[in-house]
């Protein structure tokens, strides 16, 4: 029998209750992690057995096959049910994949609402069954890690535990799409921004074991890439795996900046049924000409993979087979296809992730890349096209997503060995080093760092970020009318408060200024300066003031910083609010520390 460390705030139901009579708090996490990989592994099995037979419900399978009278008009219909489900029976708005659930650990203490539970299984499979450009995998991560806050708000654990499951649920969701446990823990440290601990190892490692093993009992061996690699990495070919690097970066940047600007732009139309229709048509007239487009699109990358070009044949403008430039014109219109069909899919209302269509356009660009190399015979020997095709992917994952470590690692766990290991650091580094100059935040973190709401690496801004900003206003205030006198300063704020600074506003509460107590020490036991003296005489502005519309928590730190205050007034829409005092502040942020690093 354990000895008893962790005790649980709810004990009305018999497991919780059990659980907590003979498991420490790190046991406890552990058997709570194995669960969470379990339910991971069933949402990625779910979501992908729905979209398959919705697929096959409406084509047979692949989108070549399906009458040309009826496929292009698919995409649309399936982003105007996605909307109609949201608006008629969810009545929420879904919110988009990964940034979503950054937001919840940053901002909602590691809450995720009840209906992101059930939601992107639902509405996925949907949008990319009915032909959306998109993948899966974000939809798997979000539903998965809505169910690990279920569960810990179920057993009350903390936030620090709740941040931790979500992260094992991440990390279950890609060990069992890609059946690559290692690259999804490191998924989950990389862009959840969990901290590498013994601690918070072994509980990410028992949920993408627990998750991949739910995968081969419904999927066997079998993964979405296939691919054997066949030649060794030789040292001369390094000066092409550094170009590679920077083509998939310069890419990278593209696609980053096409998909921001597409939903800056869908944004702009004010109501989202003409979003949905406005999207699904322009969506539909890509997948009726570029068909290769539809959906996660891995039957293209495993053709690629596997040297078959045979696709093409379903393109009435590309088909001749024998001529390699052609080919190679059809890559890159591929790409640029990809990038606006996945953008406009999501902006427009579509349930989807970006994960799939990287790999997509990343294997694009290093087949094309190799098949450039050769035909131009600048090598003695033919450089291997597979070998650049996964390293291809590798490089444009580094650079949209900013997570290098994932893309080396998943790419050299899918080729079922490491020899690639060395040229997927060389693209992924140089990818990542460059886009990250033009870009400092991914496509996931983009929006939320420019609100000042993103969880990073480094711990100083982790803390700031998961503080909250309401816990630490103080109102035990005695407020002053800016039209008082001393008399009524002092028989309405200096006797009834025990505070030394007044906040003065006007008649609507807008704040003015403040008065301290030194200001009228010397005074305020003349009575014959009652009725003479006015609270504008001993008013003064605030060193700084905190507005809760603007000011993130590194702000107010920064002003209390710069003006050496020790207290700084706080309005919304200029009116008073409260008062922030920098030993709170600090007092605040020394728990949040404790807690973050627990």
């Amino acid at each position: 029998m354990f000895k008893r460390k962790f005790n649980l705030k709810e004990k009305g139901t018999q497991v919780t209750s059990w659980l907590s009579s003979f498991l420490s708090k790190q046991r406890l996490l552990i058997l709570v992690s194995s669960a969470v990989g379990l339910l991971s592994g069933l949402v990625a099995v779910l979501i992908k057995h729905l979209t398959f037979s919705i697929q096959t419900l409406l084509g047979g399978g692949y989108i070549s096959n399906y009458h040309n009278a009826y496929y292009f008009i698919f995409p649309l219909f399936g982003l105007i049910i996605v909307y109609l489900f949201s608006k008629f029976i969810l009545k929420k708005d879904i919110g988009q994949g990964i940034s979503t659930t950054l937001y919840s650990i940053s901002r909602r203490k590691g809450f995720m609402r009840r209906f992101q539970n059930y939601a992107s299984i639902i509405t996925a499979p949907i949008t990319l069954g009915f032909g959306g450009s998109a993948g899966l995998e974000a939809p798997t991560v979000v539903s998965s890690a809505a169910l690990s806050t279920s569960l810990s708000k179920y057993l009350s654990l903390t936030q620090t535990s709740r941040t931790l499951l979500i992260g094992c649920a991440a990390a279950g969701a890609m060990s069992s799409i890609f059946q690559a446990p290692i690259a999804g823990i490191i998924f989950a440290i990389e862009i959840f921004s969990l901290d590498l601990t013994l601690a918070s190892m072994i509980p990410l490692l028992v949920a993408s074991v627990s998750s991949i093993l739910t995968s081969y009992f419904f999927f066997g061996t079998d993964i979405i890439l296939h691919t054997q690699l066949e030649n060794a990495f030789e040292v001369s070919e390094v000066p092409f795996y550094i170009a590679l690097g920077i083509f998939t970066a310069i890419s990278s940047i593209i696609f980053t900046k096409v998909y921001i600007y597409t939903f800056k732009t869908f944004n702009t139309i004010k109501y989202k049924f003409n979003r949905i229709v406005i999207g699904g048509v322009i969506l539909s007239g890509i997948l009726f000409f570029v068909p290769q487009v539809y959906g996660e699109g891995y039957e293209t990358v495993n053709e690629l993979l596997a040297g078959d070009h045979a696709f093409l044949a379903s393109n009435r403008f590309f088909q001749d087979l024998n001529v390699t430039w052609m080919v190679i014109l059809f890559l890159l219109v591929l790409v640029i296809f990809k990038m606006i069909a996945t953008s406009v899919t999501i902006a427009a209302g579509g349930i989807g992730g970006i994960f799939a269509p990287v790999l997509f356009i990343g294997s694009m660009i290093g087949h094309s890349y190799a098949l450039i190399i050769n035909a131009l015979s600048i090598t003695k020997t033919p450089l291997s096209v597979s070998q650049f095709t996964l390293v291809g992917m590798a490089g444009l994952m580094a650079g949209v997503m900013h997570a290098p470590l994932t893309a080396i690692f998943l790419i050299a766990e899918i080729t079922s060995g490491y020899s690639l290991f060395i040229p997927l650091m060389i693209t992924a580094a140089i990818s990542y080093v460059i886009t990250s100059q033009f870009q400092p935040n991914s496509v996931y973190t983009m929006e939320l760092a420019e609100r000042g709401d993103l969880v990073t690496h480094n711990k100083d801004q982790a803390v700031l970020t998961l503080m909250d900003i309401q816990q630490v206003v103080e109102d035990n205030f005695e407020v002053l009318n800016d039209e008082m006198n001393l008399g009524q300063i002092v028989s309405e704020g200096v006797v009834k408060s025990k505070r030394n600074i007044f906040p003065v506003v006007d008649k609507d509460y807008i704040f003015q200024g403040i008065i301290l107590l030194d200001d009228i020490r010397t005074i305020m036991f003349d009575k014959t300066l009652y009725e003479e003296v006015k609270v504008s005489d001993l008013m003064q502005n605030a060193p700084d003031i905190i507005d809760l519309n603007e000011c993130k928590m590194r702000d107010i730190m920064k002003k209390f910083q710069d003006t050496g205050a020790w207290n700084l007034p706080v309005v919304r829409d200029k009116k008073y609010v409260g008062f922030i005092s920098k030993s709170k502040l600090l007092t605040a942020y020394r728990q949040k520390l404790i807690e973050v690093t627990v």
